[in-house]
């Protein structure tokens, strides 16, 4: 939990850390936002080979890698003097974040019951979503107050607390020997619905919230203190959501999935129909803010439950899809936004949204019965450890 703090508290620390960082290394603003738009675009394309290669890798040796990479690379660009520098040492989180998030899940939730790896996953979700609620600010108010080399170097403190926990007690043993290294419902068809959803899912949410900031000035009417309030209300309801989703994950996975994708699609529509009212957009900004955050947590959670191989291979992979999603919404939402103003870009999202929420409910209608596909499953989960 505090090494997934950790990591999402790095890799969004230079959204509230732009102008600090333009003004001292002499850059220009849209400069630093490559140093978050870089990033994502590295986990979505190194999470599937990195965790391929590194299959047969106990997990403690892994983690412990990644968390001495994550110590290492804090420290660097802390101490960057120039924009390269802090642009490689954050190309380097990203890239054992990307390893991270694929071994994570199998190596707690294995340390579990599997009627409680739902709460797992919630547990940890909550410590990602804390990130942003949490992390960031507190973060921006550091760099507000001395320097932005603080904020940024903190993670390397956090992360080696969780290297030595991790290196000290996590057992060693064969990846493909751990309890949670295969699913417990083998489904390849479920396994490709979820994937798909939860990509159209992620590019339907940041083609809107990437430009949240000025709809909610430009269409809403905030003032910009007031604006930053509301961003601590979405992610206050991120972690209510998260947490409420976490509770019911191990009962009713399907159902999760599909309700926050439906929530999302409520709340984005529902900013574009009725965002220039403020007590409709708050409603509907803290409705989105509440299925982000659970969209991704169920995801992971149905990678645990339905993949046909081995389960760190699948949460890489969706991992990757989730990153490439958010990287293919804000550029679509920057291709509408001069077309049909920043409200267009929460329909557009909408739009991506149910069309995530239709692969969900007509996938589901279309897959074989259970009898099927418990056999099918069973077979090719066979020749897969064969």
């Amino acid at each position: 939990m505090l090494a997934a703090f950790t990591f999402n508290t790095a890799e969004n620390l230079p959204v509230g850390l732009l102008e600090l960082i333009a003004e001292s290394l002499e850059v220009s603003t849209s400069a630093v936002g490559l140093l978050v738009t870089g990033y994502g675009v590295t986990v979505a394309v190194a999470s599937l080979p990195l965790a391929h290669a590194m299959r047969a890798v106990p997990r403690r040796h892994v983690l412990t890698g990644v968390l001495a990479a994550l110590v290492v690379s804090s420290l660097v660009a802390a101490l960057a003097t120039s924009y390269w520098l802090l642009l490689a040492a954050r190309l380097l989180t990203a890239l054992a974040q990307a390893l991270f998030w694929a071994v994570m899940g199998p190596v707690a939730v294995g340390l579990f019951l599997p009627s409680v790896r739902g709460r797992v996953v919630g547990a940890l979700s909550v410590a990602g979503s804390l990130a942003l609620v949490l992390g960031v600010p507190v973060g921006t108010w550091l760099g507000q107050q001395s320097r932005w080399e603080v904020p940024v170097g903190i993670p390397a403190a956090l992360g080696l607390v969780s290297l030595v926990t991790v290196a000290a007690l996590l057992p060693t043993s064969r990846p493909e020997e751990e309890s949670a290294a295969y699913a417990t419902s083998p489904d390849a068809r479920r396994f490709g619905i979820v994937l798909a959803a939860g990509t159209l899912s992620s590019a339907g949410a940041f083609a809107g919230f990437t430009y949240i900031v000025k709809f909610l000035g430009d269409v809403s009417g905030f003032s910009p203190s007031a604006i930053s309030a509301l961003l601590m209300v979405f992610g206050v309801a991120c972690l209510i959501g998260v947490g409420i989703t976490g509770t019911v994950l191990d009962r009713f996975p399907r159902a999760a999935l599909t309700t926050a994708v439906a929530a999302q699609v409520v709340g984005m529509l529902g900013l574009y129909a009725a965002g220039s009212r403020p007590v409709a957009a708050v409603v509907f900004l803290a409705l989105m803010g509440g299925a982000l955050g659970p969209v991704f947590m169920a995801t992971q959670n149905e990678m645990l439950r339905c993949a046909p191989g081995r389960t760190d291979i699948a949460l890489a992979a969706n991992s990757g899809a989730y990153n490439a999603g958010i990287a293919a919404g804000a550029a679509l939402g920057g291709l509408v936004l001069p077309l049909a103003d920043v409200r267009g870009t929460f329909l557009v999202g909408g739009l991506l949204a149910t069309g995530a929420c239709a692969v969900l409910l007509l996938g589901g209608r279309l897959l074989p019965g259970p009898g099927r596909r418990s056999r099918a499953s069973a077979r090719g989960l066979s020749r897969i450890r064969s």
